[in-house]
């Protein structure tokens, strides 16, 4: 399929397609449009993250509804409110020349707008679990009319705990009054068994294992001992041509240290975690699309559903044993055909977690060599040659020094005098070398001690069995050592 015209879509809609640019359907969307425009059917659709889904349920979604009725006709459900936020929206712009709006319902906001809106009767409702039973429950949202059911990263709502809560959901509508259209990154059990007792006789699309990694991502893992990783962190970043990048950890008390500590290196850097309001992550989130943030630290939790265009790198402090997690956390980069670097953080005792990574994608991963503090001096001043050559105004700046400069300069080589100001540019590259840390090859050299550790395992944190629960956590990230009172994101 080479255009959207080929298909069964009405003169607003396809319109409305084009003026988003869209040309070709991506593999998700050539498959799995035709099924969904073609009759009514319930759906399972297997395909990464960033691959088109939500265009390919919402299209069809919005040439099935009938804008004239004041009720819900169709529910969404997302396991996030950003990812719930960016479906809505994108419903409000393929569906506005037809009259066709969504209402966001999910947790972290006031009931209040959210009410008025559904007393409006919207035909689409986008929500997270755990909001939409807290609505059915409050009697201010009905299904009786609902025709069409879409679960969206369904594995990312049974892994993070909803699995009860998409029961209920879906035990409100009455039997063989609608279609269910379930959409998953990935095939685990959970998903599996949902599939089997909630879809009847479902069309099924499976984007191919090669397909579902982009040939632009290049995955890349470091050897590094757990005390070492900020170190190497801040290397990789200052290495890299143009980073602008999300950092996985597995804790709150993690990110939150983590976040500290790059601040302290005067990187732009802010963190998401799931103890923020809603209003704190909407305005880390548009200083991130704005980039005026460069890095985000955040967990698993607080990240998913994500969809930042131009993200150059996806780093893994490390890597989590869920390989779905994983999946989903490298989907943030090399989207719509753009590259991309997977970059994980590995201790020597999780070499094992390589092969099942590898196994899992069908790629190889490359190991990478951890650039010395020179090689990155080297390449951050060689980057900064062609900006020195097309200086046209330093007229004005030696205009500037007074006596006291002059005199200063006078006695200064020019080699001195370049390395002064490279210093003043870089200082975090020509700083005094930190004295060694604590290793387990060298236990008897001086660490400092920070809170928020990494699992030494990689091991994935436990999801909260409902809606906002977290369970403990914590430890010190630079040690590994594990903590208390602290909470997942």
């Amino acid at each position: 399929m080479q255009s959207f015209q080929e298909l069964n879509i009405s003169a607003p809609l396809l319109q409305a397609i084009q003026g988003l640019g869209y040309v070709t359907p991506s593999p998700i969307q050539a498959q799995a449009l035709p099924i969904l425009l073609g009759g009514s059917t319930d759906f399972l659709g297997l395909a990464a993250t960033g691959t088109g889904k939500t265009a390919a349920f919402a299209i069809p979604l919005i040439e099935r509804l009938d804008p004239s009725i004041r009720a819900v006709q169709a529910i969404v459900l997302c396991p996030t409110r950003e990812l719930a936020l960016q479906v809505s929206k994108q419903i409000d712009i393929l569906g506005k020349i037809k009259g066709v709006s969504a209402l966001p319902i999910y947790g972290g906001a006031g009931y209040g707008d959210q009410l008025k809106g559904l007393k409006r009767g919207p035909a689409v409702v986008v929500g997270t679990p755990g909001r939409i039973v807290d609505h059915l429950e409050r009697g201010s949202l009905k299904l009786d009319q609902v025709e069409l059911v879409v679960l969206d990263e369904a594995d990312e709502m049974i892994s993070m705990g909803f699995k009860e809560d998409l029961e209920l959901i879906l035990g409100q509508i009455p039997p063989g009054m609608c279609n269910t259209w379930l959409f998953s990154a990935t095939m685990s059990p959970g998903v599996r068994r949902v599939a089997d007792e909630y879809l009847r006789s479902p069309k099924q699309v499976q984007v191919n294992r090669t397909e579902v990694l982009p040939a632009t991502l290049e995955q890349i893992y470091y050897i590094t001992q757990e005390s070492n990783k900020p170190e190497v962190l801040c290397k990789l970043m200052e290495a890299a041509d143009q980073f602008y990048g999300i950092i996985f950890c597995q804790t709150k008390s993690l990110v939150v240290d983590l976040t500290q500590y790059l601040r302290g290196r005067n990187y732009a850097v802010d963190c998401l975690h799931g103890d923020m309001d809603q209003s704190a992550r909407e305005r880390v989130m548009q200083s991130f699309r704005d980039k005026k943030v460069k890095v985000l630290v955040c967990t698993d939790v607080a990240s998913r559903g994500l969809d930042v265009q131009g993200i150059t790198h996806v780093l893994n402090y490390s890597i989590p044993r869920e390989m779905d997690s994983y999946i989903h956390r490298i989907g943030r980069t090399a989207r719509s055909g753009q590259s991309g670097f997977a970059v994980s953080l590995v201790t020597p005792s999780q070499r094992g977690l390589i092969h099942r990574v590898e196994k899992m994608t069908q790629r190889k991963m490359k190991e990478g060599k951890i650039p010395t503090r020179k090689e990155v001096g080297m390449r951050k001043v060689g980057n900064l040659l062609e900006t020195f050559k097309n200086q046209e105004n330093f007229a004005r700046a030696v205009d500037l020094l007074d006596p006291n400069w002059k005199r200063e300069l006078a006695g200064r080589s020019v080699d001195e005098v370049a390395g002064r100001f490279l210093c003043l540019l870089f200082p975090e590259i020509f700083a005094a070398e930190r004295a060694p840390e604590k290793t387990d090859e060298n236990p008897k050299t001086f660490s400092v001690i920070r809170k928020g550790a990494e699992p030494q395992s990689g091991g994935r944190p436990s999801y909260p069995p409902r809606r906002d629960r977290e369970r403990r956590g914590g430890g010190d990230f630079r040690s590994g050592k594990p903590g208390k009172g602290r909470r997942h994101g």
